[in-house]
């Protein structure tokens, strides 16, 4: 995501992250300039102990011409980007690893490693995406899910979608996040599929098979943000104008209104991987060093979350 104004919601985050001990972190393939820069930067600042996996000649030829310090990264050599994955990957099964990191290889050859069925990090959960957002025209973190893996979620794929959101807000220290399920229209229409997943949705949390949550709806976007907007429809909800959560009814939708919200309203968009053993930090060449510090700090907090509790939940 590009870079925003910055208003502060980030540094909140950092600051809980102060108290912490630093996590070991699997890096796979910094082999580019800025994904170098920003392993070794959080790890600077006490939030990861970088593990750098991937050919240990040409890390070491990168850090000299950009004059990054890597007396405090330990070195995997792996010769190329695929081993790199795998051995990554290998590192937090072993227990080395408490967070693993994209580097400078492709999303799919790192997300590969991660879901081989024998080799992996699955889990019983399905994995999803979240960016968690400073918007400076937002009064709190906003987290957006799913807008880069999930094309055409199930009903039950949303269930797995928004849990894994609920507890990383909750690691985020949110009492009870707040989800707006997003749609076109704030009622259930059954020509509108992304309606009536949004009402199982709130049953199904009823009914404690979603938890730690407060659902409601569906909701436009203006209704879901705006107090005022909800108030003029005669919507009457505690998550309008206030929710923590937006649950995009597909990939599309999630990934343009990450994307307005990062180049319109100046959004600065921390991303991770959700739904795996460990949470996955991926960060882009476009992101900004604010972006990658808030990524890896948001991934600490879940990963010390996952110490407290083996199945990621508070």
């Amino acid at each position: 995501m590009t870079a925003g104004t910055g208003t502060g919601k980030y540094e909140k985050l950092l600051e809980r992250c102060r108290s912490l001990p630093a996590v070991p972190t699997a890096v796979a393939y910094p082999c580019e300039e800025s994904a170098l820069a920003g392993a070794v930067e959080a790890g600077e600042k006490g939030i990861t102990q970088p593990i750098l996996v991937g050919p240990a000649a040409k890390i070491e030829e990168i850090a000299r011409k950009a004059r990054i310090d890597l007396a405090r990264a330990e070195i995997v050599d792996v010769p190329e980007s695929r081993a790199a994955a795998r051995r990554a990957v290998a590192l937090v099964r072993e227990g080395r690893a408490e967070l693993l990191m994209k580097g400078s290889l492709h999303t799919d050859e790192l997300l590969g490693a991660v879901v081989a069925r024998e080799t992996g990090l699955r889990t019983g959960r399905r994995i999803s995406h979240v960016f968690i957002m400073d918007v400076p025209t937002y009064h709190k973190v906003l987290i957006v899910t799913d807008a880069a893996i999930n094309i055409a979620p199930t009903l039950e794929d949303k269930v797995d979608i928004v849990q894994n959101a609920i507890d990383l807000a909750i690691s985020l220290g949110v009492e009870r996040p707040k989800v707006a399920i997003l749609a076109a229209v704030e009622v259930v229409n059954s020509k509108m599929p992304a309606t009536l997943d949004a009402a199982a949705l709130c049953k199904m949390a009823e009914r404690r098979q979603i938890t730690g949550g407060l659902l409601d709806r569906p909701l436009a976007f203006d209704n879901a943000i705006s107090k005022e907007a909800a108030r003029t429809k005669g919507i009457d909800s505690e998550v309008a104008g206030d929710p923590d959560i937006l649950l995009a009814p597909d990939l599309e939708a999630g990934n343009i209104l990450a994307k307005q919200l990062s180049f319109l309203a100046k959004a600065d968009g921390a991303g991770l991987v959700l739904g795996a053993r460990v949470p996955i930090i991926l960060t882009s060449r476009a992101d900004n060093v604010r972006s990658r510090i808030a990524s890896c700090a948001v991934a600490m907090l879940a990963a010390h979350a996952r110490r407290r509790t083996p199945d990621g939940r508070n």
